[in-house]
């Protein structure tokens, strides 16, 4: 599966789709908990481009996968 770069509202749409919800937010930086897994720093503004890599590894925290986009 291959990534492709996405605006970051449609990695946090698809964050909270599954599942994630923001504990707490300051400014850009929004702290997302989901049941099971340690909290997750999203520090993205919504208009900003997230590239392939960086999707890589939000993917390795959160198991969002290429499809959901």
């Amino acid at each position: 599966m291959q990534w492709h770069a996405v605006k970051a509202r449609e990695v946090l749409k698809a964050l909270l789709d599954s599942g994630w919800r923001i504990k707490r937010q300051k400014g850009s930086h929004r702290i997302l908990s989901k049941v099971g897994y340690t909290n997750f720093t999203f520090a993205f503004h919504d208009r900003e481009e997230i590239g392939p890599r960086m999707l890589a590894r939000i993917a390795k925290y959160t198991d969002i996968t290429p499809d959901v986009f």
